[in-house]
């Protein structure tokens, strides 16, 4: 199952989230557009449940 992690503001800080949590964690990485399309549209973060807690020690929020 996967699970929200962080909720970025538009693509551009959703890729940079990705990149680090793929590249620098090897995480596996989803992200989902939520809202209305166009380039102010948010994106949620997502990993699988396993890694949580790794993702959210590499954001720094934990």
């Amino acid at each position: 199952m996967w699970t929200v992690v962080y909720l970025a503001p538009n693509k551009r800080e959703a890729e940079r989230i990705r990149k680090l949590l793929a590249e620098d964690g090897a995480l596996l990485v989803k992200l989902r557009p939520v809202g209305a399309e166009g380039d102010c549209q948010a994106y949620e973060v997502l990993v699988p449940e396993a890694e949580v807690e790794e993702a959210l020690e590499l954001l720094g929020l934990r």
